[in-house]
């Protein structure tokens, strides 16, 4: 076992962390207020090549292993949870069921640009009655000749209003349940019926658009399914699996934010004549946030190490997202509580950080959901 980062890692931290810290962070607040997709962002991370890390160059990514692009991520959340996002459902959700899932033709037309930064993608499963349950969706897919004929409608679909490609999922056996579910690619602005609806103003996690989607007859070449049809629902959990590998790296990203930002405030803020961080309470508090950032991000690398490896890895990711996300959420409340009543307001980032952290214990696998995954895999092992 080797905890020690290789050159190549170190780099690629060393890199994203240096553009966060420069482009980033400082209009990362008013990312938060205006909630505009950022698009000038976007372009530059697609010039540093972290549109598709984990892609081989070959499809136009920067051919980086899952950790280095675990650790990218990281630090693209440090500095804006909305930005993580826009990255995680463009990489690791849309990029990688084109990647793991689609024929070399469809590789080369919607892969490359996806890995490039030239396009950005979304990953539509969730519908307004299947968002756990997934095979409730009403969403249809009804073969025509060579054509796919689409109907229905998808809910909390990020980056779904700014997409050029999305990854979709229809039922094209509605009496089959999870095995009549199919995934297809379809491009919004060439497909007569993709319609946005409208996107939703949320919590927090903003800049990253999550929109509400609907589709009137929308006609699409067979040549745009991915895989047979019936693949969809197993592409859905493979995908989602090592998606959460991602949000984990989200979770931990934004931890660190908000356990930093505190850190700082406890060495500058003083009361009864010295720096809060000589209490003993806030030093103890420091200390745990510190330490379940570190745990996190173990899990987390590990669950990228077996993925790596080509080992089953439907626990770890689910334990790294789990943890993590409810890390991201505790350090953050804790950070809140380190800056008092200062926390509570907008002129600080403390309450940012937190309400960006929540959503990961939603979004990508509930709480409750990964811990019945869980239990599953210790069951069944």
């Amino acid at each position: 076992m080797d905890f020690a980062l290789s050159a190549e890692q170190q780099q690629i931290r060393d890199m994203v962390s240096e553009f966060v810290d420069e482009e980033v962070v400082p209009v990362a607040d008013e990312i938060d207020h205006e909630d505009e997709f950022p698009r000038d962002l976007v372009d530059d991370m697609a010039e540093l090549g972290l549109m598709g890390m984990p892609f081989p160059e070959e499809y136009g990514g920067a051919g980086l292993d899952y950790h280095s692009y675990a650790i990218g991520l990281e630090e693209i959340a440090r500095g804006s949870g909305g930005l993580g996002t826009v990255v995680a459902a463009h990489t690791s959700l849309a990029g990688n069921m084109l990647y793991e899932f689609g024929d070399e033709d469809q590789k080369e037309e919607y892969l490359t640009p996806l890995a490039a930064g030239e396009d950005v993608g979304a990953f539509a499963l969730s519908e307004a009655g299947a968002g756990s349950d997934v095979p409730a969706m009403e969403t249809t897919a009804e073969r025509t000749g060579d054509e796919y004929v689409i109907n229905g409608g998808k809910l909390w679909i990020s980056n779904g209003s700014v997409a050029d490609t999305v990854t979709l999922f229809a039922k094209t056996d509605p009496d089959a349940g999870n095995k009549g579910i199919s995934s297809f690619v379809v491009r919004p602005e060439e497909d007569d019926g993709f319609i946005v609806e409208g996107t939703e103003e949320k919590l927090g996690d903003k800049g990253c658009p999550t929109a509400e989607l609907r589709f009137d007859d929308l006609r699409i070449p067979e040549s745009r399914r991915l895989g047979d049809e019936g693949d969809g629902f197993v592409h859905a959990l493979k995908t989602l699996n090592g998606g959460r590998i991602t949000i984990a790296a989200r979770g931990v990203g934004i931890a660190r934010a908000a356990f930093e930002e505190a850190r700082d405030y406890a060495t500058e803020r003083e009361q009864f004549g010295q720096p809060i961080g000589e209490f003993q309470s806030i030093k103890h508090k420091l200390a745990d946030m510190d330490t379940k950032i570190q745990a996190a991000r173990m899990l987390m690398h590990k669950a990228a190490d077996k993925k790596i490896r080509g080992e089953d890895y439907i626990k770890d990711a689910s334990q790294a997202k789990l943890y993590a996300s409810e890390v991201s959420r505790e350090v953050a409340n804790e950070g809140i509580q380190i800056h008092g009543g200062y926390g509570y307001t907008k002129d600080f980032a403390a309450q940012r950080f937190y309400r960006d952290a929540k959503l990961n214990e939603i979004y990508e696998g509930t709480s409750e959901v990964l811990r019945n995954t869980i239990g599953d895999q210790l069951l069944e092992g």
